[in-house]
């Protein structure tokens, strides 16, 4: 039966408001599910979301990092081909690809078979033949296929993270250097980092993107998060001047119902030195 509940780890105190309604665990660590107030939300542990469904309207993206994740619409209009997933969590953002990008095929790498499970049991993602979900470490994987699938996806996420932190094996410059060898001319990889733009490890990562995609990269932090969402364009050619951008943020937003002109708002705000390389002159 559901029940409201403390849990303690390492002797500190973690309130959580709701209803548990699964609880296991991996050789990972605990996964827990909650319901509250109508948003049903993933926990690995600790108070932090890893994702969260509208109970009364699953197919609106409830979290804020992972509307954001989306960006990348702003500078790539269409999408119907192949994209990479490295790390589920509920499968948020596979849901909303699948929904709305008919013709795509996606494949998504998830370490803990547990936790895709639960993204079918509690969280609604599909079986669909679009769909290829396998379990595996995810830098493993891309580095294994650096040469078999080279430029063979026009996206690639990376929302990868364990208990301390961004997951090791994607913790290096050369990883970082395989998925640009896997994305298309064009193609864009999205990176969900954690801990603000002063974290010595989102620092570190951002200086290895910008070496590897020749600084064509956007920073992303999302207001009142400490998500930073990392926009990374393998040889892009920009197809709009910044007014023209400006009209496709509120196109965008009016389809989907995301905050894009915000995001196109920060995107240039904290991007004074690099914004001008993804938009016409």
């Amino acid at each position: 039966m559901p029940y409201r509940f403390k849990l303690v780890t390492a002797g500190v105190m973690y309130k959580y408001d709701g209803l548990l309604i699964h609880e296991s665990h991996d050789d990972e660590g605990i996964i827990e599910v909650i319901d509250y107030k109508g948003i049903r939300s993933l926990h690995f542990g600790s108070p932090s979301k890893q994702s969260s469904l509208i109970l009364n309207n699953p197919d609106q993206l409830a979290l804020d990092y992972v509307r954001a994740m989306t960006s990348w619409l702003l500078f790539k209009p269409t999408f119907d081909d192949q994209a990479l997933f490295v790390g589920l969590g509920g499968g948020s953002l596979v849901k909303h690809c699948l929904l709305h990008f008919p013709d795509s095929t996606l494949k998504v790498i998830e370490l803990r078979k547990s936790v895709i499970k639960i993204a079918r049991s509690h969280f609604g993602l599909p079986l669909d033949p679009r769909l290829k979900t396998l379990t595996d470490d995810g830098g493993a994987y891309i580095r294994q296929r650096r040469e078999s699938h080279r430029e063979q996806y026009s996206l690639l996420f990376i929302d990868a993270y364990d208990h301390d932190g961004i997951a090791s094996s994607i913790r290096n410059i050369a990883f970082f250097d395989d998925c640009k060898a896997l994305l298309k001319k064009n193609g864009v990889l999205m990176v969900n980092l954690w801990g603000g733009l002063q974290n010595p490890e989102f620092q570190l990562v951002s200086s290895w993107l910008g070496q590897v995609f020749n600084w064509q990269t956007l920073f992303l932090p999302v207001q009142d998060k400490s998500n930073i969402i990392v926009l990374a364009f393998n040889d892009y050619t920009p197809l709009y001047h910044l007014k023209d951008l400006r009209a496709h943020a509120l196109a965008l937003e009016q389809h989907y119902h995301i905050e894009y002109p915000v995001f196109l708002k920060d995107l240039r705000k904290y991007n004074a030195s690099t914004f001008d390389h993804v938009i016409k002159k």
